[in-house]
């Protein structure tokens, strides 16, 4: 029992809580949750809090399904929502996944983040990253089959005659509540489509953060009377759902991207890791761009990225190097514009700051950076000009990923083979769906 594990103990006798949650992911993302009395806290603690691992898609087999959570101290966050009620007072951690001989389990998005997190430590960095996570607030009736936005507004429009300020209000103290500190809210460039940014952490306790601002924003949503939703594209006529991600690396107090005498004021590490995502941009682009959905956005969505370029304030490019400050040392930073609201942060977070490094580590050349709108080039002009493009669909993405043997190394083999196997499941399902479009075009043939 260390300092940590006591200071929760006594927060948990002295506020009252009744019940604890025990957060963890799968390997896609999302949210799972044992509750437990705050009697059995000590010896979660000490031993792990067992559970069927083998009931959690892709985490074990039958015959390996004892499985331990071991809850994460440093997370501990007493929840919003109950202080009207004090016997449902809770709060929650954050766990690893171990095995019963306490060697981390394969499966554990977590780990796997935790281990990059390791190998960036071994350099002598640590990185910091700051998301801006859009998102859409649509009304409750209907949903999901019949989705309509809560307004009409527009780009930093102040939405004054709907739920939606109140809504932003809320969501934004919900998440101070939880030690979540947010920068910026406003409403996006469509209708009913939302964004709020979070200021820079730590990449693990970052992604951390997603996972909660996903259930807090949800919680308020419904508390509002109407539903938030982080699908990356869920409506055609309308933009898609984006996680810009803002990245950095220090060396103790120092940016380690930041160089005063570099025109653009990045630093050979800083160029290194940018050439590293670049390099493999493709093979990790289906963890970092998941669902059949994801690749709606980038095909058709607002300022989407649809080729491997990066640039300086160039908003089409996969990698912008922003400009605000630009000779302030601390923010010197890279922003990927690839990454989706539907990303698992665990997973998508690893295998960008593992290209990075691998790109600092060997070196690669990081061409002239693209001064074009590259979402208006065709095709064949952005063949002409040397850029690469995304992938198109999840099929390509996994076609890719399939060859990675940089992508199989981060993930650890399990999670590759397991990821390849339900996403290509999810695509067979996808093309097997005879769609209303094929029905209007093809019946009267």
């Amino acid at each position: 029992m260390n300092s940590q594990h006591e200071f929760v103990l006594n927060a948990v006798e002295e506020r009252g809580i009744r019940f604890i949650r025990l957060w963890f992911t799968d390997i896609a993302g999302q949210l799972k949750a044992v509750m437990m009395s705050p009697g059995e806290l000590e010896g979660a603690f000490e031993e792990g809090a067992g559970f069927d691992g083998s009931a959690i898609e892709g985490f074990s087999r039958v015959s390996e399904s004892d499985t331990l959570l071991l809850p994460d101290p440093s997370t501990f966050q007493i929840m919003p929502f109950d202080d009207d009620e004090p016997d449902l007072r809770t709060a929650r951690m954050f766990c690893d996944i171990v095995m019963p001989d306490g060697t981390p389990s394969m499966a554990d998005p977590r780990n796997i983040l935790r281990r990059q997190v390791k190998a960036a430590a071994d350099e002598g960095f640590t990185c910091q990253v700051s998301p801006e996570i859009e998102f859409y607030i649509v009304n409750d009736d209907g949903f999901p089959f019949a989705m309509t936005p809560t307004d009409h507004g527009g780009y930093f429009d102040q939405a004054a005659h709907s739920v939606v300020p109140k809504f932003r209000r809320e969501a934004m103290q919900a998440l101070e509540h939880m030690g979540i500190a947010t920068e910026f809210s406003h409403h996006e460039t469509s209708p009913g489509q939302q964004e709020i940014d979070l200021r820079h952490a730590d990449v693990l306790t970052m992604a951390d953060n997603i996972m909660s601002f996903r259930y807090l924003l949800k919680t308020v949503a419904q508390r509002n009377g109407v539903r938030a939703t982080f699908m990356p594209k869920p409506f055609r006529e309308y933009a898609g759902s984006a996680m810009h991600t803002h990245f950095s690396l220090f060396e103790g107090e120092s940016n380690a991207f930041h160089d005063p005498d570099d025109e653009y004021s990045l630093s050979a590490t800083a160029r290194g890791f940018i050439a590293g995502i670049l390099h493999y941009a493709n093979e990790i682009s289906a963890v970092t761009n998941q669902w059949v959905n994801s690749y709606k956005r980038l095909q058709f969505g607002n300022e989407a990225p649809t080729a491997i370029t990066w640039g300086v304030s160039n908003r089409s490019a996969l990698i912008r190097i922003p400009t605000y400050r630009l000779h302030k040392a601390a923010s010197r930073r890279v922003e990927l514009r690839s990454l989706d609201s539907g990303t698992n942060p665990y997973l998508g977070y690893a295998v960008v700051l593992a290209a990075g490094l691998r790109g600092i580590a060997e070196g690669f050349d990081l061409d002239d950076p693209a001064e074009e709108d590259v979402t208006l080039l065709t095709r064949r002009e952005r063949r002409a000009m040397g850029y690469r493009d995304l992938p198109r669909g999840l099929d390509e993405a996994l076609r890719y990923m399939e060859k990675s043997e940089f992508l199989a190394e981060v993930l650890g083999e399990h999670v590759f083979e397991f990821f390849l196997r339900s996403k290509w499941n999810e695509w067979h399902a996808y093309t097997d769906q005879i769609t209303p479009f094929e029905i209007r075009s093809t019946l009267e043939l």
